[in-house]
């Protein structure tokens, strides 16, 4: 089992033996997401690992949009795979699917228009 985390996306990821199905909130990972690119980014720890064919992972993920969630299911996948067997461990770090992306989206402060973005400034 591993938790993955993207933005505010959260997956919770079981991975058991079988012969490479690979299902999102009970429907096939190519028919959840949108785009081919999302399906590989959440396959790619797999890959990495050679072991795309050796396992079944079920996956149930909630929060954010689509992106944040490819980016969550890779997360949990990679750090149930560590789990699993440490020899993954380095190839997964190696090409940085262990490391969690903090980056959020910043919050809006009062007194401006959104998080950045400020009220137009008058001199006169």
């Amino acid at each position: 089992m591993g938790t993955g985390r993207r933005k505010t996306a959260v997956a919770r990821v079981f991975i058991r033996e079988g012969n490479g199905k690979l299902l999102v909130n009970d429907q096939e990972a190519s028919s959840y997401f949108a785009t081919p690119e999302q399906v590989q980014v959440v396959r790619q720890p797999l890959m990495v690992t050679a072991s795309d064919t050796k396992f079944d992972v079920v996956i149930t993920v909630y929060g954010g949009g689509l992106n944040g969630q490819a980016g969550a299911c890779s997360h949990g996948i990679s750090r149930a795979l560590a789990q699993i067997d440490l020899g993954n461990r380095v190839s997964l770090k190696a090409n940085g699917l262990l490391t969690r992306d903090s980056r959020m989206v910043e919050r809006k402060k009062y007194g401006q228009r959104s998080a950045r973005r400020r009220f137009q400034f008058s001199k006169r």
